[in-house]
């Protein structure tokens, strides 16, 4: 070999492929297109259940909610709930200013940000007329908005509990 072919092996570049710099221009157009794709993703994937289809309608809804949380103002209703955690069972007690206590209640614990985990247990009157009781499906941890109200939907009590910490609730008109 030549001294002359020497210099120009030497001053030959290595292919592209082989360098630091290409690579190190690629890795944020491609950081950002593998985030993209993640975000895309997770969009498809998740449901955020925060938008309303019909917030007009709720928005009227307003009035009705309002109104039955004002007629149980005006029955001083309270409620005592016990949740057992390992059984999910609810016992309730209903006190206040009712003449009968209705056959059955509907008590909704709706999660404070997934409305996929929201549920509805019927709870029913014991036979010695004073308390309730129910069964629910296990919850998972985090802020619950609690509402109790009877078939007749006549009115609505309400509260907010954590769960799985708390195992009494108090729900109350106020």
């Amino acid at each position: 070999m030549t001294s002359n072919e020497q210099t120009i092996d030497q001053a030959t570049p290595p292919p592209w492929y082989k360098q630091f710099w290409p690579w190190f221009l690629i890795t944020f157009p491609a950081t950002a297109v593998i985030a993209g794709i993640i975000t895309i993703i997770l969009a498809v994937k998740s449901d955020d259940g925060l938008v309303k289809d019909d917030y007009y309608k709720a928005g009227l809804a307003i009035n009705q909610t309002l109104e039955l949380k004002q007629n149980a103002r005006d029955l001083n209703l309270e409620a005592n709930v016990n949740w057992d955690n390992s059984t999910q069972t609810i016992s309730l007690k209903l006190s206040g200013k009712i003449q009968k206590l209705p056959a059955r209640l509907s008590l909704q614990l709706a999660h404070a940000t997934r409305a996929n985990h929201d549920q509805t247990i019927t709870l029913f009157l014991s036979p010695d007329k004073i308390s309730y009781s129910g069964r629910m499906a296990i919850v998972k941890k985090g802020n619950w908005i609690v509402i109790l109200e009877p078939e007749d939907k006549s009115w609505r009590i309400n509260g907010r509990v954590r769960l799985p910490e708390q195992n009494i609730w108090q729900l109350n008109s106020e």
